[in-house]
């Protein structure tokens, strides 16, 4: 009789990717990422058991927005003090803090609560076009599309 596979942390291979995220479209940058942190593009994707591979997205400052969004988007954050709320732009964002811009935006797509915040800890985002992961020899990964 056949069982159905059930990954746990002892048997999840774990890869290391690299994509450069050079004039690519943040939303479908994320969800792409999203897909790789959480593990769905592999056979063995349990949803309750954090699978998914380690991303490392370079070129972060260089990311593209459909639309008028550079303007028109905004980013809210509060500091937690009696009118601590600080808003930016995308304009803002891309310009001071790309890195945190695109962190955000895969955040969201992933599952609330510690799973996903178990997950987001496989993100590394640079800014520029060097990373400093070499030591875990990452695979250049192709955005499908």
């Amino acid at each position: 009789m056949r069982t159905t596979f059930m990954a746990n942390d002892g048997n999840v291979e774990r890869k290391w990717y690299v994509i450069d995220a050079e004039d690519l479209v943040l939303g479908r940058l994320s969800t792409e990422v999203a897909s790789i942190l959480r593990g769905k593009h592999k056979p063995t994707y349990t949803p309750h058991v954090d699978t998914g591979d380690n991303v490392i997205i370079v070129n972060a400052e260089k990311i593209a927005l459909t639309g008028n969004k550079l303007n028109d988007k905004m980013y809210y954050n509060h500091s937690g003090y009696t009118g601590g709320m600080r808003e930016r732009n995308a304009l803002e964002m891309k310009t001071h803090y790309p890195e945190k811009m695109i962190e955000v935006a895969v955040k969201g797509m992933l599952p609330k609560g510690p799973l996903g915040r178990k997950m987001i800890k496989k993100l590394f985002v640079y800014g520029g076009p060097e990373h400093k992961n070499q030591g875990q020899k990452p695979e250049v990964y192709e955005l499908k599309g």
